[in-house]
């Protein structure tokens, strides 16, 4: 392989990435990372990263819950703040047929921040989602014919999860409303009591995938399918903190409030299956594309119970023990691109992609489906260093949040009610690869 058509898939990869991290479909941010593996030479490293600015902006809020009091005052939220998305990677080619890629990505996550002040408090003030994942990944080629070949492909991942939601209980005109007597107000906000909850969560597990490449290098071809199987999370750790409720209120409410309480659930990161293919079509031209599949739906309603009643049964989302619950009910997730790359000369390549993912909410979170078109370039000054930039530019199809059938026979989506247009995301990306 040429080093110019090596920059063109290295462009391709950087606009891969871009996608990944920019539409984000589930939980999804940066993915898995193992196309370092098909880079030839004996020593293969890369680091990049990627930033996100997505533009979701919530409209048309209501508080449909009254019972733990008024929401904010505004109607409008800016949801969504910026992030970025690391990567590093690092290949060795053991032998001439084996090689092995280690990594380091940041697979899941989600960030969203509407605030204190907007109608929907009790459904969301902030939610933060962060992961690591670091993979070993290995191939060995088997010949097919004299010019083509296979791989056989698999390796091990080690996941970090962890994160928090905080939401509004019992917000402060409802405490005031409680604790006030006839001719002895109560403030809640003088008190110190801003009557939100926190929930705070971590988790780590293993996984694993398996998957099979050909390859016929003088056409530039590839076609390479991978399975990446699910990620038990085991059982996930965490607390309920409801020290900003007063704890008088606990009996009433029926909740620990004035208190922090260990919990613990259950989860599973989704599997996924992931389809790639690349071909030259005319000199310094090549096409490329990806299909994948990833089992979003097995992100229900996860449900968390105080630790202290781990012997009294599971806990789940019909559990009497449910003390809170993440709502997420996500349904599958499907993503399509197809791009082009060319290269100018043995140091300058460009890519353009066009991609869709389609959204994985059913009515409880605001991921619809997203288009993105994206490029980028590659540079390479000599045969040993290369250096990417990119970006993509796209829409967030519209949709809105609202009561949704849950798993554990019960309604979801109760406390709020708004919409949300089709609103904008960009993002940029920069990447080096040194090889030796």
């Amino acid at each position: 392989m040429s080093r110019a058509i090596s920059t063109i898939l290295g462009g391709a990869l950087l606009l891969t990435s871009v996608a990944s991290a920019a539409q984000a479909g589930g939980l999804e941010r940066g993915g898995y990372n193992w196309e370092l593996l098909f880079e030839p030479g004996n020593f293969v490293t890369e680091l990049g990263t990627v930033y996100v600015m997505p533009d979701r902006k919530i409209k048309n809020a209501k508080d449909t819950n009254p019972r733990d009091g008024r929401g904010g005052p505004n109607t409008t939220a800016d949801e969504t703040p910026d992030y970025s998305v690391w990567r590093y990677g690092a290949k060795v080619g053991v032998t001439p047929d084996l090689d092995c890629l280690g990594t380091y990505t940041q697979p899941w996550g989600v960030h969203t921040d509407p605030g204190f002040n907007w109608a929907g408090n009790n459904q969301n003030i902030e939610t933060k989602i962060q992961s690591n994942d670091w993979g070993l990944t290995c191939s060995y080629k088997f010949d097919v014919t004299d010019k083509s070949f296979i791989r056989a492909i698999g390796g091990v991942s080690y996941q970090e999860v962890w994160g928090f939601k905080r939401r509004m209980v019992f917000g402060p005109d409802a405490i005031n409303a409680a604790l006030s007597r006839p001719g002895r107000p109560f403030n809640a906000l003088a008190a110190g009591f801003d009557g939100s909850g926190l929930l705070d969560l971590e988790g780590d597990g293993w996984g694993w995938r398996a998957g099979v490449s050909y390859e016929i290098p003088d056409y530039h071809f590839r076609t390479s399918l991978i399975y990446n199987a699910a990620v038990d999370l085991g059982q996930i750790n965490g607390f309920v903190d409801l020290t900003e409720i007063p704890s008088v209120l606990a009996r009433p409410l029926g909740i620990p409030a004035g208190t922090v309480t260990d919990v613990y659930g259950t989860a599973t990161m989704p599997q996924s299956v992931q389809f790639n293919w690349q071909t030259g079509i005319v000199k310094d031209w090549l096409a490329y594309g990806t299909v994948k599949w990833v089992d979003w739906s097995v992100l229900d309603v996860i449900a968390f119970c105080p630790t202290s009643t781990k012997s009294l049964g599971a806990c789940g989302p019909s559990s009497p023990f449910r003390l809170t619950s993440l709502d997420l009910m996500f349904r599958d997730g499907w993503y399509f691109s197809a791009g082009v790359g060319h290269k100018f000369n043995e140091q300058w390549s460009a890519t353009a992609q066009v991609s869709w993912d389609r959204g994985t909410s059913t009515g409880l979170t605001t991921q619809t489906d997203t288009w993105l078109l994206s490029g980028g370039v590659s540079y390479s000054p000599n045969k040993n260093a290369e250096f990417r930039v990119g970006g993509g530019v796209g829409v967030m199809e519209s949709g809105s949040y609202g009561p949704t059938p849950c798993t554990g026979n019960r309604p979801c989506g109760t406390d709020a009610t708004y919409d949300y247009g089709d609103d904008l995301i960009t993002a940029l990306s920069v990447s080096g690869k040194l090889r030796f």
